[in-house]
């Protein structure tokens, strides 16, 4: 076969991938443009953006903007923790101490525990303990099972190939040991600790399996979103995937710029 189809060929099949991938966000956003009459299905019917405002307004089910608030406030909080304790854990793990390897194990092995089960283990526990299970509490650490063994696994790849010299360096011109992290080694791993961030965030954003029983009677998007698909539901939905697609999109895009921005302090 010439190279030159052989390119074509795999340009198409990397195109149709691109399409499988992203073809739904895309309808999404589409769909979420359908005129005051739509439904919730081509062909459409007009064009407005009615939906996005009725996105503000009460829902026949749920509180879409009080559910939103929760569920950036607990994104926020697990991407703070899951930044602190990832990198925290990192250094620990530097040198070898007693128990390192056990550790290890278990913060990795809720990986392979199935979601629901970390979910109904833990509303379990509040259940026992004669806690009112919440958004904040229960549903905060059911996702740091979740996001702090991805925390925990980018901070050893990026200690395993960094070069101890420059910590050695500081300390020969006299830099304590804070100042030889907070100077020399956050600046060089901040991207790395800037991905973390995107992990937490992301991950907590849409997660729904580990916040299902966990959550308490106030429900975070995802589950505002389930209620909403299990009634009669209008093109307000697809507003919400356009509305929280874009959020992300923002939280990428600034997260990228500010790596963009430390790396050119770096190498000045």
């Amino acid at each position: 076969m010439p190279g030159h189809v052989a390119r074509f060929l795999l340009g198409a099949l990397f195109a149709l991938f691109l399409l499988f991938l992203y073809g739904p966000t895309i309808t999404i956003g589409i769909l979420s443009f359908q005129g005051p009459d739509g439904g919730l299905t081509f062909p459409m019917n007009g064009m407005s953006t009615v939906w996005f405002t009725r996105l503000f307004q009460p829902q026949a089910v749920g509180d879409l903007g009080a559910a939103m608030t929760r569920t950036l406030g607990l994104a926020a909080m697990v991407t703070v923790v899951t930044v602190v304790v990832s990198l925290a854990a990192g250094m620990a793990f530097r040198h070898r101490f007693a128990g390192s390897s056990a550790l290890f194990i278990l913060t990795i092995a809720s990986l392979i525990v199935p979601s629901i089960l970390v979910s109904l283990g833990v509303g379990l526990l509040f259940t026992l303990m004669e806690w009112e299970p919440a958004w904040y509490s229960s549903a905060f650490g059911a996702q740091l099972t979740w996001t702090l063994p991805f925390g925990l696994l980018i901070m050893f790849a990026v200690f395993n190939r960094f070069d101890r010299s420059w910590e050695e360096a500081a300390r020969d011109l006299g830099a304590t040991r804070w100042q030889g992290f907070w100077h020399v080694v956050l600046p060089i791993i901040a991207p790395s600790v800037i991905g973390i961030a995107l992990f937490g965030f992301t991950l907590s954003f849409d997660e729904f399996a580990r916040t299902l029983l966990t959550a308490g009677s106030g429900n975070t998007l995802p589950l505002e979103i389930l209620g909403m698909t299990t009634t009669v539901t209008t093109p307000v939905l697809y507003a919400l995937g356009s509305v929280s697609t874009a959020v992300s999109l923002l939280v990428i895009g600034g997260a990228i710029l500010g790596a963009r921005v430390m790396g050119r302090r770096r190498g000045r």
